[in-house]
């Protein structure tokens, strides 16, 4: 993925359309959304990620994507493009659509959609004091190196779970959704998943 924008933009949109993105079965859930922003800084694909504040009253001080929960009539992207203008500043006119990825569900009841955009580099973000604490950036291959990732077992609501645990500079720890979103960007543009 390291050929001229136009290319590598086509690229992930062929690699994200085929086969289809899976969707969840019905279920009562909170319907949600997050953008995964993607671009090309030296030749590499980077990701966008914030860390949210430590005064929220669920999922603080976690790394995510940006977005939330789905507003009535709202589809997918209106809410993974509201939700990033409203937590960093990202100008919806400024992100491309490439694509969705699989839909995953949280332990705490949301149904989510993942939003794969293009967004102009460098980018200028604006965050929201009160829901992120910071906006950073990691290239995707640094995912696929094994130092960076562990299996951990961790128990949720009483149940035991595996959880894959992406370590990214700054002390940071990638887990839970963001982790297996990120894997699953991963499998779909064909960079592999790295065995731990």
């Amino acid at each position: 993925m390291s050929e001229a924008p136009a290319s590598w933009i086509l690229q992930v949109r062929q690699r994200l359309l085929a086969p289809p993105p899976t969707r969840l079965g019905p279920k009562e859930a909170r319907q949600a959304a997050v953008l995964v922003p993607l671009y090309v800084d030296a030749g590499q694909l980077w990701t966008l990620l914030t860390r949210r504040s430590e005064e929220l009253p669920h999922h603080r001080g976690q790394i995510a994507f940006p977005g939330g929960g789905r507003e009535t009539g709202e589809e997918a992207w209106e809410t993974a493009l509201r939700e990033s203008q409203e937590e960093i500043g990202l100008d919806p006119q400024r992100v491309l659509k490439l694509g969705e990825l699989d839909e995953a569900e949280t332990p705490s009841g949301y149904r989510i959609i993942p939003c794969v955009g293009a967004v102009p580099f460098p980018l200028e973000t604006e965050p929201d004091g009160e829901e992120i604490a910071e906006v950073f950036s990691v290239p995707l291959l640094a995912f696929n190196d094994v130092r960076m990732a562990e299996e951990r077992q961790v128990t949720i609501n009483g149940q035991a779970r595996d959880l894959r645990v992406y370590h990214v500079a700054g002390g940071r720890q990638v887990w839970g959704l963001t982790a297996r979103l990120i894997q699953n960007l991963l499998e779909r543009l064909g960079l592999g998943s790295m065995p731990v």
